[in-house]
């Protein structure tokens, strides 16, 4: 969407590719922009941030001189490898965006931002202008030219920046222009380093044996997984998106790689999603393990246990776990806005930490224990000290499973004894009845099944809503929650059951517009936020399921197949979809895309 003044221009969400290392992402525009970059990891401060600021915010502008007549953006199959073509009137330019991956586990990585530049037909003049701004755009960074390209210092950064071509310093930026003829082709890459750290220029040949071993790497571990369904390059695309949110040396797994993307275009729900949310986590355990990638989920357990047996960070009224940690599993810097950043599309705040930390989210157990007793289920099995660090935790929500809280949607007003909490509690306690009894396990089971039941009794007395034949957001209430599509997925009840199935067919009728889901209706269920949001991916997808699950497999195969439509070019999804189609929130969204993968592995069994 352009500026009335001819200025700088804000692309659409969607119009965004994702590469990354597996410590940090980048999203690069169809444009060539490099819009959004934070080095070293997903929650370290930007550098380039002009997806919330095209004028302060930094870029890495690489395209054609004379412009475009179109541009396509892809993949390389099975990658993480991102092409950005320029078709121009004088031919066509291809530009191959990736950052190396040589290995798993590399004890040795440099963290690289590759481009390759090459004519593919015809010439084309190619310009390039490299804006770093450190520190959200609060700093101007010192340009240092030194043997072999150009060295960009500010606070908590140095990068070194080099190419085949020529640099040019240009006040606070780096510029090159260069004539390539067809077949010709130039290199650029960005590199960060330590203090002390000397640049080494980037070559054709090193560089192209980056790109074989970066394609070899995410062919190779894509080749691990156990999906060969209908929609094998969609799961898959999903697959290598979750995988790119993994900081691979932690085991955690970020919510997603930006900040302050807006759920509705000049609103003010406008969060920091570059944290482990407990909740996101574990469904993303949950996804992987479903697909047989269990190194991810492995690591991922063991970051987990850190922070079950971490009583540091406990506290009596939040509980043994907290809502949302940094990769480090430390609490995350307070939540602050960014004044001097515009925001996308004109909508502030700009945040940078989430004061969901301090929340009471009481679901969060029910998701980490569920997937727990998946990985014990399915892998090696956890540990005696994880049992009894489990154990503690549990004992906490057999004391506390009846308070009110915030509930998953992290609401910002007064808390309610949410149905969806509720429900997990539930399937807590269940869980580790099952694990216990699977592995023979010590526990106190009799009371453990006490308090299962209560729970159970509690949401079927309590969480129905007789009139609207349907259960409902919290206790006594008459606000619908899409939430409660996770009853029969969760075995808490059939999915034939009559009560899940007129709950269903209520949220239809009030949530549901065209397969697409809002998550509750805010002027039944007021959440203290002013606007209104979009629909939700990841509850279209459980709807998906829902369906699924209930038998009605032709609406669910139509609904799943109208959601591929709302993803981008790349099969990339936002947290939500507006009312016009397009992508809003923090994109791409890891929860969505663990929805996506369960939705799709379901139907496809149930189709045969």
């Amino acid at each position: 969407m352009a500026e009335e003044d001819g200025g700088p221009e804000f692309l659409p969400i969607a119009d965004h590719g994702l590469i990354g290392d597996l410590r940090t992402a980048a999203l690069v525009g169809t444009d060539g922009t490099v819009s959004w970059f934070c080095p070293s990891r997903f929650d370290q401060p930007s550098v380039f941030a002009s997806l919330l600021d095209p004028e302060k915010g930094g870029s890495w502008v690489l395209r054609p001189v004379d412009g475009a007549v179109r541009t396509q953006q892809f993949y390389f199959p099975d990658t993480a490898i991102l092409a950005t073509r320029f078709l121009t009137e004088e031919g066509v330019v291809e530009v191959h965006d990736f950052m190396p991956v040589t290995g798993a586990h590399d004890d040795d990585h440099r963290q690289r931002l590759v481009r390759r530049v090459t004519a593919v037909r015809g010439k084309a003049r190619i310009s390039t202008r490299v804006a770093v701004r450190p520190d959200y755009a609060r700093e101007d960074p010192h340009l240092e030219g030194v043997d072999g390209g150009v060295l960009l210092t500010g606070p908590r950064t140095r990068l070194g920046l080099s190419s085949t071509a020529e640099l040019t310093i240009d006040g606070p930026d780096v510029c090159a222009d260069v004539m390539l003829d067809s077949g010709e082709s130039v290199l650029f890459v960005l590199e960060a380093l330590e203090d002390g750290d000397a640049l080494e220029p980037c070559g054709d040949e090193d560089t192209h044996a980056l790109f074989e071993k970066t394609s070899r790497f995410w062919r190779g571990w894509l080749a691990t997984s156990r999906y060969q369904g209908r929609w094998r390059e969609t799961v898959h695309r999903s697959a290598i998106t979750l995988k790119l949110l993994t900081h691979e040396p932690s085991g955690a797994v970020v919510a997603a790689p930006t900040t302050s993307l807006p759920e509705r275009v000049g609103g003010g729900r406008n969060w920091d999603y570059r944290y482990v949310w407990i909740r996101d986590a574990g469904f993303t355990l949950y996804g992987l393990l479903r697909l047989g990638f269990t190194d991810e989920a492995g690591a991922f357990v063991r970051w987990l246990s850190e922070r079950l047996g971490d009583e540091d960070h406990a506290d009596h009224d939040l509980g043994p776990l907290r809502v949302l940690y940094d990769i480090d599993g430390d609490t995350p810097v307070d939540e602050h806005a960014l004044d001097h950043l515009r925001g996308y599309l004109d909508s502030q705040p700009v945040r940078v930490g989430n004061a969901a930390v301090d929340q009471l989210q009481l679901d969060i157990y029910g998701e980490v224990i569920d997937s727990i007793y998946l990985y014990n289920k399915y892998g090696p099995g956890i540990s005696q000290d994880a049992w009894s660090d489990l154990r503690r935790v549990l004992d906490w929500l057999l004391e506390h499973w009846d308070d009110e809280d915030a509930g998953m949607w992290e609401i910002r007003e007064e808390g309610r004894k949410h149905t969806t909490s509720r429900l997990m509690c539930w399937v807590a306690v269940e869980r580790m009845i099952r694990m216990a009894r699977f592995r023979s396990l010590p526990g106190d089971l009799e009371e453990w099944s006490r308090v299962r039941d209560e729970i159970h009794a509690a949401i079927m007395e309590n969480c129905w809503n007789e009139e609207l034949q349907a259960f409902v957001q919290s206790e006594g209430g008459s606000a619908l929650d899409a939430g409660v599509l996770l009853m029969p997925m969760v075995k808490f009840t059939s999915p034939v059951d009559p009560r899940f199935l007129s709950t269903l067919a209520a949220i239809e009728e009030r949530l549901v517009a065209d397969s697409l889901v809002f998550r509750y209706d805010i002027d039944d269920a007021p959440d203290g936020l002013d606007g209104e949001e979009g629909t939700f991916s990841l509850c279209s997808f459980w709807y998906v399921e829902a369906l699924t699950r209930a038998g009605r497999l032709e609406e669910a195969e139509i609904a799943l197949e109208k959601m591929f439509t709302y993803a981008n070019h790349l099969g990339l999804y936002a947290e939500q979809v507006g009312a016009t189609g397009d992508q809003l929130g923090n994109f791409p969204q890891a929860f969505t895309h663990l929805a996506l993968i369960s939705a799709a592995l379901n139907l496809d069994r149930a189709l045969g």
